[in-house]
């Protein structure tokens, strides 16, 4: 029976107990009367008062327990709290230790509250929910001996079915810069909300006086921000735990140069290069420029020729300077003489 059934005859024991005794006062004077609704009044207190003890006494016969089997792990669950896709059983333990029931019969019919109804002599159910959400998983127990009638009690619980979780995966590239803010982002298979505690590692060496990050996450997917500082191999050290689960695993990332500083310094040795080829450049061209200068100046030279006999002549260059206006000659040399 159940606790509003339970409720109904205990209203209804009231209520005619204290009918009884209004018609007992109105009828003080008229003895006979009395006389013949007191009895009647006695065997109904009489009677409900034994269904309200049968009633407590099957509702509190027992109890009910849950039990899931992952791999070679058994959990028991009295939290009311269930992980699908795991094999359950729902136990109902029968707690008579004065043996008052060790003759009876029971019969146990179970409502999983997704539909599906099940019924036996064993006072166990193997089952698991397909699907995570909210059930009332309802029991229907029989209970009858040599001496008594069958009786019913109804057992109920409310159950919260979540995703276990059993996988953790990391999105996005594992090859991140230095000196870069990075975003990573970690997807978790499991019902929220979830605790999840992380950490960044360096070269993967652990930390064991270093603490870790607690985020509570209210989805499926954590958005990280880290900036690296160092190159080389990193580690993701990552748990996460719901109420049914728990699950803990690292990744490695490796973290490079950042292209940007390899452009400037390939830009800047491409800098000094062009500096220095341009150096050399002028210095190997400044002499071949200074070698042009006399064959300018020479425009400016008159070439004179004079004889002062018939068997002798005589070679004269006169250099002059046409912006100082110098008339005197700057060389004056005499050459051979020829025989005409």
């Amino acid at each position: 029976m159940s606790r509003d059934e339970e409720a109904v005859v205990y209203v209804m024991l009231e209520h005619v107990m204290l009918e009884s005794m209004t018609q007992s006062l109105f009828l003080v004077g008229d003895k006979a009367v009395m006389e013949r609704n007191v009895p009647w009044a006695l065997m109904t207190v009489f009677l409900l008062l034994g269904v309200a003890e049968a009633v407590d006494n099957l509702t509190e016969l027992g109890k009910l327990v849950f039990y899931q089997m992952d791999g070679n792990a058994t959990y028991v669950r009295d939290t009311g709290e269930l992980a699908s896709y795991i094999p359950t059983e729902t136990m109902f333990e029968l707690c008579d230790p004065q043996k008052n029931y060790s003759q009876a019969k029971f019969s146990y019919t179970w409502d999983l509250g997704n539909g599906e109804v099940i019924q036996g002599t064993e006072p166990v159910v193997r089952y698991q929910y397909a699907a995570s959400g909210n059930y009332t998983l309802r029991l229907k127990l029989g209970v009858s001996s040599n001496q008594t009638a069958q009786q019913m009690t109804v057992y109920s619980t409310d159950v919260t079915v979540l995703d276990a979780i059993k996988h953790i995966e990391l999105q996005g590239p594992i090859d991140y810069e230095v000196s870069q803010n990075s975003s990573v982002a970690v997807h978790v298979d499991g019902s929220p909300p979830m605790w999840v505690c992380w950490r960044f590692l360096p070269n993967c060496v652990p930390d064991p006086y270093g603490g870790c990050t607690l985020t509570m996450l209210y989805g499926n997917t954590l958005w990280l921000n880290h900036t690296f500082t160092s190159t080389g191999v990193h580690c993701l050290d990552i748990s996460v735990r719901n109420d049914i689960s728990k699950l803990q695993t690292s990744f490695s990332l490796f973290v490079k140069r950042n292209s940007n500083a390899h452009l400037i310094f390939i830009m800047a040795c491409a800098a000094v290069l062009v500096a220095t080829f341009s150096f050399i450049a002028v210095i190997a061209c400044r002499p071949r420029l200074h070698s042009r200068t006399p064959l300018a100046a020479s425009s400016n030279a008159i070439f004179l020729k004079s004889q002062d006999s018939e068997t002798h002549s005589r070679i004269m260059f006169n250099f002059f300077n046409s912006g100082k206006e110098e008339k005197q000659p700057l060389l004056l040399e005499y050459g051979a003489q020829y025989s005409t």
